[in-house]
């Protein structure tokens, strides 16, 4: 393995570990679009930081990114505690309004920096091939603050999180909480722009809190499990797209976390689809047995073996829980139990003897 492809991918599980942790900021918020948001607002903060400074160090476009994506944020709050517009609006708004400005500036840079505007685009769509060791130390610096951020408010974070009423009453500065929420955020949006780009870097965000948390409800395991998930992607993701050439790195980490959010939901014990069904199909199968049990119950002690049964009372026999007309009419398009108009259900000749 080359010194650049570990550079690379060293870089891309960086990103993939700090910004699946951080992410979870956002999913267990039902703010998953704010990903989306920061990341597009970033672009005008990287355009300027360029034309102000003339530089194009990653520390110094990084500082111009996270200051623009936390501007957008904190407009985002301002109309939402000045005006009657809803959340999904004012983030929309402000998602337009950043990127549409940064286009203007990249493309007002591209016509007076001349070649020295060369590389911004990147930002763009990311390009981790640009990756160096001194990204990573600045990556690695980043995500070690945010984390110390995260374990030194844990409780707090949390009740923020999960009820902030409750914070509230508590106490808590929560309006500093959120702040610190969306600087965390923030850090974790600006770190990937390089690698992965504005248009991806909300998938990033999004997709391995989205997996992990089909796995847990627990908010620690929540953050370990989506930092491992970004972690693998990300190394993943550059060592495949390291193959071939041309394959661009950011979409393939996309892609991967996308199919191992798409197989959480589907596989994951407490939460996946596919248990779930087999769950609600041991359920119908336990309770069509039961209503069987209670029809050949009833047959027993009923002096007339054939005499029908009103479904009110294999109802009350099972409790209000159990869908009895539902799992009757389901008996009978087997062939288990017939119904008698205006008389109620009776088990048919072959199932009589068995449950």
């Amino acid at each position: 393995m080359d010194f650049t492809l570990r550079i690379v991918m060293t870089g891309a599980a960086l990103l993939g570990l700090i910004s699946g942790s951080l992410g979870t900021l956002a999913v267990l918020r039902r703010q998953g679009l704010i990903g989306d948001a920061v990341a597009h607002a970033a672009l005008p903060g990287i355009v300027l930081a360029f034309l102000l400074s003339g530089s194009k160090a990653p520390v110094v476009l990084q500082l111009g990114a996270a200051v623009s994506g936390t501007l957008a944020l904190l407009w985002v709050q301002a109309i939402l505690r000045t005006t009657r517009v809803r959340f999904d609006a004012a983030l929309g708004m402000a998602l337009a309004v950043f990127f549409g400005l940064g286009v203007v500036l990249l493309s007002a840079a591209q016509h007076t920096a001349g070649a020295a505007q060369a590389g911004l685009d990147r930002f763009l769509f990311g390009q981790a091939a640009t990756l160096l060791r001194e990204d990573l130390i600045v990556m690695a610096a980043a995500g070690t603050l945010a984390f110390a951020l995260v374990l030194a408010f844990w409780k707090e974070i949390q009740l923020v999180l999960f009820d902030e009423a409750y914070a509230t009453t508590l106490g808590l500065p929560v309006r500093r909480l959120q702040t610190l929420l969306i600087v965390l955020l923030v850090v974790a949006i600006v770190i990937g722009l390089q690698t992965v780009g504005v248009v991806l870097m909300s998938a990033v965000i999004v997709a391995p809190a989205a997996a992990a948390r089909q796995w847990s409800s627990r908010y620690g395991r929540v953050l370990l499990l989506a930092g491992l998930f970004g972690l693998l992607s990300g190394a993943l993701g550059a060592w495949i797209s390291s193959l071939a050439p041309r394959l661009p790195t950011g979409p393939i980490i996309v892609l991967l976390l996308t199919a191992l959010a798409l197989l959480s939901v589907l596989v994951a014990p407490a939460r996946g689809l596919l248990w779930q069904y087999v769950r609600r199909r041991r359920a119908r199968e336990t309770a069509r047995r039961a209503v069987m049990a209670v029809l050949q119950e009833l047959a027993h002690h009923h002096p007339d073996a054939e005499h029908p049964h009103p479904t009110a009372t294999i109802q009350a026999a099972l409790g209000a829980n159990v869908p009895v007309e539902a799992i009757l009419r389901d008996l009978e398009r087997r062939g288990k139990v017939r119904h008698t108009p205006d008389q109620g259900w009776q088990l048919t000749e072959r199932s009589s003897h068995t449950p």
